[in-house]
């Protein structure tokens, strides 16, 4: 079965936070659904770092693997500015993980359990812009962010969003 459905069902910023406009992750629940498997339940995740993988997904293969990012991360507890302007994520080890891999004009998703579907790569970029632009929307209707003011968390961020346009619009901005 060719299915791949991801959705949004919360979002939310943390509670613990003092200040939202300071807390710079989203945060929500999500369901997956890969094949006849479902991937994920109401799963409370950092959604924000989701939609950046998702994106990357779109032209980059994704792995399974321990030490990498989860497609659906617990935690991002800093966003790091690589030198290729690209962004990583720093959570924790806990999250539900498949991996993308390009073929032709498909790309085949396989979850841990072996469950694994070829679907039309344009079908695949729907439903990831779906997700993604309900994400960006949460964020453009919550208002500015304050960034931290330590340069390294700030351009961190910055890299983040500026990743994120490149990646979902084909706008290359430097801030």
């Amino acid at each position: 079965m060719s299915i791949f459905k991801i959705c949004i069902l919360e979002k939310n910023w943390l509670k613990e936070c003092e200040n939202v406009e300071t807390d710079l992750c989203l945060h929500g629940r999500v369901n997956v659904i890969i094949g006849d498997e479902v991937v994920a339940e109401n799963y409370d995740c950092t959604i924000s770092s989701t939609a950046i993988y998702l994106l990357k997904s779109l032209t980059n293969n994704h792995y399974m693997d321990e030490m990498s990012n989860q497609m659906l991360p617990c935690c991002g507890h800093f966003i790091i500015p690589m030198e290729d302007d690209t962004v990583e994520i720093s959570g924790c080890q806990v999250g539900v993980d498949w991996s993308v891999i390009h073929k032709g004009n498909s790309v085949s998703i396989k979850t841990r359990r072996g469950t694994e579907i070829n679907i039309n790569i344009d079908e695949y970029r729907e439903s990831v812009i779906k997700f993604v632009d309900e994400v960006e929307q949460f964020y453009i209707n919550s208002g500015k962010k304050v960034l931290p003011e330590d340069d390294f968390y700030k351009k961190g961020y910055s890299q983040f969003w500026n990743e994120w346009r490149e990646r979902r619009y084909g706008i290359s901005e430097k801030l």
